[in-house]
């Protein structure tokens, strides 16, 4: 694991505040030096092959697995969430991982494709070229899972990568490059650099040939625009307001209980969390009953059901949510304005909120739950999909789910279930409209971090030519021909 000589900034426990380390505030021309470095490096990556990489990667995947608990310790550490939730993060992020090592050949072998009537002389293949050099820039909610989302397949792809962590998580980052740099073959193939956010501009401003770039929507415009100015590629995963439709049909007691945790779960900081539910009428007063008994059961703590806001600043913009709903109008069914209590939120539950309230319309990242009546499912459907963001989505229905989840604008849809997605390796992740653009994950998230390579061979020569100054007449009336046999009946 390289090490700089900058200044330092220290990563604090979000529960008391104290220190837990110090790392380095990595300067510009360091992060353009590791930048070169895994340029060097990545000629020796790719000459491994696909499997080359998985032997490695594997390896990697072994060592983190031996050390789980200590990494899902320091995950505990730097976001104050409860252990159990620290090493489901880690061995989620470890599927991800083994996957990409497992699949990336079968997925980027390169491809024999027809050449046509035409082109009946030609051999046509694609291959599936690494990027290069690839910088991650991860956050802090999910130190370990998100950011693999991107490594592990950017990596298994052939290419490097060059990893910034939050900055309210640096040693989460520093001790992912120091396991790899344990089984890595040589140098600079996987490498991290800590730093405050300038030293994530630099890494956008750097020599990568693609960005993937993890957190809110406001950065990632930014990221975008950096990256444009060169015409880098990037994969950008942003917030959501993820919405919940509860149909007449559903099962309410396991409706109510997932949604619950999906929306409380490391204290509302899930980019694909419930935010909103949309429950029709008829069930209404039921599941409204039920979810309200649960959430008095739950409580925010060090040794509780969630932890305390990772990024103190958003208990701010919490609280904002919070009373401007209440000044709306909204009722409460649990909490109220008064349960900010720093760095803890206690739930809170938020019944008929106006649909223009920012608790409806911006991202709260917090543990409230904003529940709306609907008449029938497609004004549920209707309300769901009116919000700038479009990541995830929950819907409960015995007989009409896939129905449903088919008419959301959004990129991925758990039916009776919340965020199985992000468990599931072999599904694409990522989001549409402000939620951002790019695919992490799947055969779609080896496939983002290459590009293709078409490359068309003769194989024998034919007397009719087409491509030089010397096409015949007849060449002429061959092509007319071939044309019509093919087309002219519109026939598939």
């Amino acid at each position: 694991m390289e090490t700089y000589e900058s200044n330092t900034f220290d990563s604090y426990n979000p529960v008391d505040g104290s220190v837990l380390a110090s790392y380095p505030n990595t300067s510009a021309s360091d992060v353009n030096g590791a930048v070169n470095r895994a340029r060097a490096a990545s000629v020796a990556w790719q000459a491994l092959g696909f499997r080359g990489r998985r032997k490695v990667l594997l390896k990697w995947a072994a060592d983190i697995t031996k050390n789980v608990e200590e990494i899902a310790e320091l995950v505990r550490a730097e976001t104050g969430k409860p252990i159990s939730d620290s090493t489901l993060e880690a061995t989620l992020a470890l599927g991800h991982l083994a996957w990409a090592a497992k699949h990336a050949e079968s997925v980027l072998s390169k491809q024999h494709r027809p050449s046509g009537l035409l082109m009946f002389n030609m051999k046509t293949n694609v291959t599936r070229v690494p990027m290069g050099v690839v910088g991650v820039i991860g956050p802090w909610n999910y130190p370990i899972f998100t950011p693999m989302g991107s490594i592990a397949y950017a990596l298994a792809a052939g290419n490097t990568v060059v990893f910034k962590p939050s900055e309210f998580t640096p040693g989460v980052g520093y001790w992912l490059a120091t396991s790899f740099a344990n089984i890595a073959p040589f140098p600079d193939i996987f490498t991290c650099v800590t730093g405050l956010p300038d030293t994530g501009k630099a890494l956008t401003e750097a020599a990568v040939d693609k960005i993937s770039f993890t957190g809110s929507t406001r950065t990632a415009k930014k990221v975008a625009a950096a990256c444009a100015e060169r015409m880098v590629p990037v994969v950008l995963e942003c917030g959501g307001k993820d919405p919940v439709i509860i149909a007449a049909d559903a099962d309410i007691n396991r409706a109510a209980e997932y949604s619950l945790w999906s929306a409380m779960s490391n204290a509302g900081q899930t980019c694909i969390g419930a935010e909103r539910i949309y429950v029709v009428d008829k069930v209404a007063d039921k599941f409204i009953a039920k979810i309200t008994d649960l959430a008095k059961q739950i409580h925010p703590g060090e040794d509780a059901n969630y932890g305390p806001a990772t990024a103190p600043s958003q208990l701010k913009v919490i609280q904002s949510h919070i009373d401007d709903a209440a000044a709306m109008g909204a009722k409460f069914a649990i909490g109220g304005v008064d349960s900010v209590k720093a760095p803890y939120v206690e739930p809170v539950i938020m019944l008929d909120v106006p649909e223009n309230s920012t608790a409806v319309t911006e991202e709260t990242f917090g543990p409230t739950l904003v529940i709306n009546r609907t008449s029938d499912i497609a004004e549920a459907i209707a309300l769901a999909n009116a919000t700038r963001y479009g990541l995830a989505a929950s819907v409960w229905s015995k007989r009409n789910g896939e129905k449903i989840a088919s008419q959301l604008q959004c990129g991925m849809v758990s039916v009776n279930s919340v965020i199985a997605f992000a468990a599931i390796a072999s599904v694409p992740f990522g989001g549409v409209k402000d939620s951002g653009y790019g695919r992490v994950h799947g055969p779609e998230g080896l496939m983002e971090f290459t590009y293709p390579r078409t490359v068309v061979k003769t194989i024998f020569n034919i007397p009719i030519v087409f491509t030089t100054f010397g096409r015949t007449k007849f060449a002429d009336k061959f092509i007319k021909f071939a044309i019509k046999t093919l087309h002219s009946k519109g026939i598939g």
